[in-house]
């Protein structure tokens, strides 16, 4: 069984950092797209940041690109997101997600996620 832990959530004002991470246990296939949604109050869930276990391909959505990074450890089945010059836009819950590797071309979308973390809460004041 697939597991997904995150961690590093909080509260922080607005041009701080954080970093989230997310431990993943139970993967049987070595290619797979783990990475990073969000969810605000009363807005879908977006993808945020998404990579490539095989080849490290990545994914930003453009509201994030240049201040979010995403890296991974993949011994640790451990990814990362480092978050920077956050916007309190930006506030919501972020959740891990794992799917089938493929080419990260277009906009990720949910269905193409098998396993869930449970969300952390980031939060940027103003």
């Amino acid at each position: 069984e697939v597991q997904l832990v995150e961690a590093g959530g909080g509260l922080v004002q607005a041009g701080g950092s954080l970093r989230l991470s997310c431990a993943a246990s139970g993967l049987t296939f070595d290619d797979y797209n783990i990475g990073w949604f969000r969810q605000a109050p009363w807005m879908e869930r977006e993808g945020v940041s998404i990579m490539r276990s095989s080849d490290r391909e990545t994914y930003y959505a453009p509201s994030v690109k240049g201040r979010f990074t995403i890296s991974s450890d993949n011994d640790k089945h451990t990814v990362y997101l480092q978050m920077n010059s956050l916007k309190p836009e930006d506030t919501a819950v972020y959740y891990c997600a794992v799917g089938a590797g493929v080419p990260l071309t277009t906009i990720p979308t949910l269905f193409e996620y098998d396993y869930w973390g449970q969300g952390t809460q980031v939060t940027v004041s103003s």
